[in-house]
């Protein structure tokens, strides 16, 4: 069992290693050329036989895949094994068999069914079952897309020719979202373990509460600000909130916050760490490579959109406390800034590192996120975090934990490849693309809608990167040709896609804080859905309007903000039913009518302007009104 468990370890650090050696360019240091898809299909020589040792075929629960903890059955061998030889088949065969598709000889034929079987196997013991249907059901498509009804039709590929495809085509598993997880993510997975390990989730916890724990609600503003952070390295949301939620979800109950509204506060604050800037989740570096612009500009774009998000949800908790009269935590229980600081301060400099080479140097992100943690590192060698310092032990479980923490994004990465190139191949995509403009008639608020009903369909079974590509492919196309600008086009998806984690029937993220509060998951994700709402409206403002995404002139930019974070206080005020004191059905109307009046940027249309002075002029008459009131009771 041990020389077993030796085994899965030590391919997990292999994995690692080798791709921090391919970002690294270490291959073509020695001289060897190589196609780059021959170096995903090396990597997945790695991966797969880990998934199949490490991962058991009993399906895995809502909070992640099962770890094995038994011996390992002889199918499992197989598997591995039959994996193994497959992916080092391809690495070594792809420059002559991609070139045959029309040929497509036995043998690589033999490997593509095979390795399509695996990768299958692969996503149902990572990520459930959702995924294995939609794969399976494009894969179809692509088939039978010559008998589709009336505009939808495309053409249909012999089920040989497109098994092959999905293999040996660049376009296709080992396409664009495969090279992401194998250059980009790991990278920083492995950054996050490297702070974390040297107690940077220790510093941040007590950063946070040092800052909050002295307001009203302080460990639900606890929970925004250290999910906030730790989420801009993860960008995986079960993860944040299993990690900060363990610690400020008993302390929110603590305090007074019910069990249902602690957990969908956790919820809320983990899943921005998929749209907050540096690092983001996996889907916004896809994103960029859709989009064929640096990730830089991804980030800058996702700026104020996130900060809105967060305005929001902290808001909301401020206004909860006070109406529920939730005080601030005890001051024995809070550390001293600068005593946090004093143990901590190092922890900044990777970032600052990070934000320097990716926005400034330029650097791609995987390189920027390898300087990023080889400072960490270094730091986490020479300065001891409250007497310990990384050690070689460490190093080697940081690689560990990161080769095994991937292995759903490869199975991810690989079935995302699988159902792009089937849409292409097929022409199934672009027929879509010209229904859902029939569909809407010609409609953008109309097309907005429908897209953004699929994406939350969609997002009851996939995870947000899933849902991204998916809708980036068949959706996105048809938002550009409708006068949506690219980036606007792209970040609406990825932003409705991020909402299957707080939207019920399944709402993984709510769900799984849930579990942790010992709340009622229903209640949780409605819960989730009211402190989360910017994230299905702000989308809809800057289809409209790019200047929430940094696009445009600066003062229209920092004027829209303003009025956007004023909007976000009153529809925040609207939907908690307390602002300065607690708001009756027609004042709540009233609130939420101004507010959104504020968050319409100015150049949305041509009345925007009036509906800003409006809402200005609504905002200021209910807010001096609510004070009035109150001045009159506590006279009287």
């Amino acid at each position: 069992m041990t020389a077993m468990r030796n085994l899965v370890n030590v391919l997990a650090v292999v994995l690692s290693c080798a791709i921090i050696a391919v970002v690294l360019d270490v291959p073509r240091m020695l001289g060897l050329s190589v196609y780059f898809e021959q170096y995903l299909a090396g990597l997945m020589a790695l991966a797969m036989p880990l998934l199949f040792l490490h991962v058991p075929a009993s399906k895995g629960d809502e909070g992640g895949y099962r770890v094995r903890k038994g011996p390992i059955p002889w199918f499992d061998w197989m598997a591995a094994i039959a994996a193994c030889a497959a992916s080092l088949y391809v690495m070594v065969m792809f420059p002559s068999y991609s070139e045959l598709v029309s040929r497509r000889p036995w043998d690589g034929m033999l490997v593509a069914a095979a390795m399509f079987l695996l990768i299958l196997e692969g996503l149902r013991r990572t990520t459930g079952m959702s995924l294995v249907y939609t794969t399976v059901f494009f894969f179809a498509l692509a088939m039978i897309g010559g008998s589709l009804p009336g505009e939808f039709a495309a053409r249909s590929i012999p089920i040989d020719r497109l098994t092959y495809y999905v293999l040996w085509d660049s376009t296709a598993s080992l396409g664009i979202a495969l090279k992401i997880v194998a250059t980009i993510v790991v990278v920083y997975t492995i950054f996050g373990h490297v702070l974390f390990k040297s107690g940077g989730s220790t510093f941040f916890t007590d950063i946070s509460m040092a800052l909050m724990g002295r307001y009203r609600g302080g460990p639900a503003k606890i929970a925004i600000v250290g999910s906030s952070l730790f989420g801009t390295i993860s960008g995986n949301v079960v993860s944040n909130v299993l990690t900060v939620g363990v610690v400020t979800i008993p302390l929110m109950k603590r305090v007074g916050f019910k069990p249902h509204i602690a957990a969908a506060i956790e919820s809320c604050a983990s899943t921005g760490g998929q749209i907050m800037p540096p690092v983001m989740g996996v889907a916004a570096f896809i994103m960029a490579e859709f989009l064929q612009v640096p990730y830089f500009e991804v980030a800058l774009a996702a700026l104020i959109p996130a900060v809105l998000y967060y305005a929001a949800l902290f808001i909301q908790v401020d206004l909860e406390a006070a109406r529920s009269d939730i005080k601030a935590l005890d001051p024995d229980e809070i550390p001293k800034l600068s005593q946090v600081l004093k143990d901590g301060w190092y922890f900044v400099i990777p970032f600052i590192v990070l934000v320097y080479t990716l926005f400034w140097l330029n650097y791609e992100p995987e390189n920027a996120g390898l300087a990023a943690t080889a400072t960490a590192l270094v730091l986490g060698i020479i300065i001891p975090f409250r007497g310990k310092r990384i050690g070689w032990r460490d190093f080697y479980e940081m690689l560990c934990d990161s080769g095994k923490s991937v292995l759903d994004l490869f199975m991810l990465g690989a079935a995302a490849g699988i159902m792009i190139g089937t849409l292409n191949y097929s022409g199934v995509g672009f027929s879509l693309s010209l229904v859902l403009i029939t569909v809407a008639a010609g409609s953008l608020i109309a097309l907005l809608f429908l897209c953004a009903f699929t994406n939350i369909i969609l997002g009851l079974g996939l995870p947000t990167v899933g849902v991204y590509i998916v809708l980036a492919t068949l959706v996105a196309p048809t938002m550009i040709k409708m006068g949506i600008t690219p980036m606007a086009a792209h970040m609406f998806i990825m932003y409705y896609g991020c909402l299957s984690m707080i939207t019920p029937p399944v709402a993984i993220a709510s769900f799984v804080a849930a579990n942790l509060a010992g709340a009622d998951q229903n209640r949780t994700g409605w819960a989730s859905m009211s402190f989360g709402w910017t994230i299905y409206v702000v989308p809809f403002m800057f289809v409209y309007s790019d200047t929430l995404l940094m696009k445009g002139e600066p003062v229209f930019i920092a004027l829209d903000f303003v009025t956007a974070l004023v909007g976000v206080w009153f529809v925040s005020a609207a939907m908690m039913g307390f602002a300065i004191e607690r708001l009756s059905m027609a004042q709540r109307l009233l609130y939420g009518a101004a507010g959104l009046c504020l968050i319409l940027p100015l150049k949305a249309f041509d009345a925007a302007q009036w509906f800003n002075i409006a809402g200005a002029c609504l905002a200021l008459f209910v807010f001096l009104q609510a004070r009035f009131a109150r001045s009159a009771r506590a006279v009287s």
